[in-house]
């Protein structure tokens, strides 16, 4: 089988899809395939901004670096951003397109296939492969109607599909057969086979499994993917609690409902002397070196559930005793004084007090800012430390006199400063998101909270390294699709 579209879909969400699309693209990269990624519709709060100017969800990005091409809105057509249980901000090839509710956007799904199937074309032309994502799993019957995320889209392009089980989760055999019967007989033939992710143990104990599989089916066991320990990729959306490291620099999180871009703190979750923990509700909020408070979909909203929680004073008192505060993006916002939302763009229309930690005020606007940074860090002693990052929000932030500038970013051979510190030097805010995946950002920041270390996490180097672990594990894949 020469691979030009394969769709690969799951059982349930997180059985793999993405790692396994992004070993695929390396994999044909290495061959010498100009390949592409691409996720028709993606529910994430997790994006990234694309060479064209867009916003796409981060694992699309991720799979972009797997094939060794830059990440552009073509790849993520549709990107869902949700901002409350029942409502979203719908991103169209990159751009804010509307607000709507679960309903509204059912109906609009037809419209947007037409985008999908526009920036499908376009990758056609471009790229010699296309290995696409589904979202969720294709069983679920409520959404068949106007699908675009998973066979609604195999059947539009008439492409293959393989069905990705996690086996660590228990069932691995009925969610195969479970998800078939869902299905209907033309998208039951267009699945040419299984892959079972994450597998542990003696394999001879499966076979017997992989064999009634194959005769209930009729279908191949394509290939039986081994558990990865230790495996550090940017996460699509769910927050993973449980840190790589236990070191003796103490940083918290608050896990707000609406939390964005939380890959800002990989880099920080990965370096041996720090002990990073997402603080959910109603747990104990521990004493802490550093307190940094999230990117937010809904800014007025999440602050107010900081407050109910308890955080005001949980702030207050570690200032009080010289910990170190970070805010990014809506956590930036939320540090200041006054949140002004005109336009209802995160909700009802509004003002909310801020935690008053930091002399600036901010207004939300209907126009998202969207663009790669570079420059220096400001707040470091010697003003030397580079920082990239990207800037992902809906609103400006004004800061008084009594704040100096976090970062000053270089453009078109000036410097502009962006983001804050406090006369105190305990409190920092900034826009950019990615601020710790440069290492000299990283260790220069850490040092400002008080780290003294000389560890340095190149957090693009460690991705690197494991995309090359998921595509050597993925071989047998490759191996068994090019043989169909």
């Amino acid at each position: 089988m020469k691979i030009q579209t394969l769709m690969v879909q799951g059982t349930t969400s997180d059985a793999g899809k993405t790692t396994v699309v992004a070993a695929l693209c390396r994999l044909l990269q290495r061959q010498g395939v100009k390949v592409a990624p691409m996720k028709p519709q993606n529910m994430a709060l997790n994006s990234a901004v694309t060479i064209d100017g867009g916003e796409i969800g981060r694992a699309q990005a991720l799979q972009a670096q797997a094939a060794g091409v830059a990440a552009h809105t073509d790849m993520n057509p549709v990107l869902i951003k949700p901002s409350s249980d029942t409502g979203a901000q719908i991103i169209v090839h990159g751009r804010v397109r509307a607000d709507m509710d679960a309903r509204d956007y059912h109906q609009y799904k037809s419209i947007a296939m037409g985008a999908v199937l526009e920036s499908y074309a376009r990758l056609q032309q471009n790229y010699e492969a296309i290995i696409v994502e589904g979202a969720g799993s294709p069983a679920e019957v409520n959404l068949r109607e106007r699908d675009i995320a998973n066979m609604g889209f195999a059947e539009a392009v008439d492409c293959p599909v393989i069905l990705v089980a996690d086996i660590d989760r228990g069932g691995v055999f009925a969610h195969f057969i479970g998800t078939l019967a869902c299905l209907s007989e033309s998208e039951q033939q267009r699945i040419i086979g299984f892959v079972i992710n994450r597998f542990r143990g003696d394999i001879s104990l499966l076979e017997p499994g992989l064999e009634w599989l194959e005769q209930k089916t009729g279908k191949p066991v394509l290939a039986v993917l081994p558990y990865l320990h230790g495996l550090i990729l940017d996460a699509e959306d769910a927050i993973h609690l449980h840190q790589h490291q236990q070191g003796k620099f103490k940083i918290l999180v608050p896990a707000i409902p609406r939390i964005s871009n939380h890959t800002d703190f990989d880099a920080l979750r990965a370096h041996p002397d720090v002990d990073l923990q997402f603080i959910g509700p109603d747990s104990p909020i521990p004493a802490a070196d550093l307190i940094i408070l999230p990117g937010s979909k809904n800014t007025r909203e999440d602050l107010q559930f900081l407050k109910a929680g308890g955080w005001e004073q949980v702030l207050e008192r570690h200032v009080r005793y010289g910990g170190k505060l970070i805010g990014i993006c809506g956590g930036y916002q939320m540090l200041g004084q006054l949140i002004s939302d005109p336009h209802g763009v995160e909700g009802h229309p509004g003002d909310s007090e801020g935690l008053g930690f930091l002399d600036i005020t901010t207004e939300l606007s209907r126009e998202k800012r969207l663009q790669e940074v570079h420059g220096i860090c400001a707040f470091h002693a010697h003003g030397t430390a580079r920082v990239r990052g990207y800037e992902i929000h809906m609103g400006l932030s004004y800061a008084s006199s009594n704040t100096r500038p976090a970062f000053l970013l270089e453009q078109d051979s000036t410097k502009n400063e962006e983001g804050c510190v406090s006369p105190d030097n305990l409190i920092m805010g900034s826009y950019l998101h990615g601020l710790f995946d440069h290492p000299e950002a990283c260790q220069a920041i850490l040092q400002w909270a008080g780290l003294q270390s000389d560890q340095q996490i190149d957090l693009n180097a460690m991705r690197e390294k494991n995309i090359d672990r998921i595509a050597d594990a993925c071989i047998p894949l490759l191996d068994s699709l090019q043989k169909l």
